[in-house]
């Protein structure tokens, strides 16, 4: 009768008192490594991105050589003197202007563009 007593009070294998055991070698808790932050795109990468999924093969920014917004005259003079790009986008609060167009503008007026603005080759970039 004591070794069933005694054999009653020890824990079978496979069976559990409901209570956790700490220290069995289970596996370390997971630790997920943080994921590096990707910082926002600015408005003018964001812009700049929209007209690119346009597939343009060039793209161009033009801005004033003095820093200041474009205004209705300027877009009229690269509306007229650069009638092969397709999409126009305003950016940076209007100082900046993309276009996107699959003619080569140096095959264009581009020259005559310098003279007024600042112009920068976004195609391929």
């Amino acid at each position: 009768m004591a070794l069933l007593l005694l054999l009653g009070a020890l824990p079978l294998p496979g069976c559990s008192d409901g209570k956790e055991n700490v220290n069995q070698g289970s596996a370390a808790p997971s630790v997920s490594a943080a994921a590096p932050s990707i910082s926002p795109l600015t408005k003018f990468e964001r812009d700049l991105q929209f007209v690119r999924n346009g597939q343009y093969s060039f793209v161009w920014v033009f801005s004033r050589r003095d820093g200041k917004p474009i205004d209705r005259d300027d877009a009229t003079f690269l509306r007229t003197n650069a009638p092969q790009v397709v999409d126009w986008v305003s950016t940076d609060e209007g100082k900046r202007v993309i276009g996107g167009t699959n003619f080569d503008l140096e095959q264009g007026n581009l020259e005559m563009l310098k003279k007024r603005f600042v112009v920068e080759n976004y195609s391929g970039k």
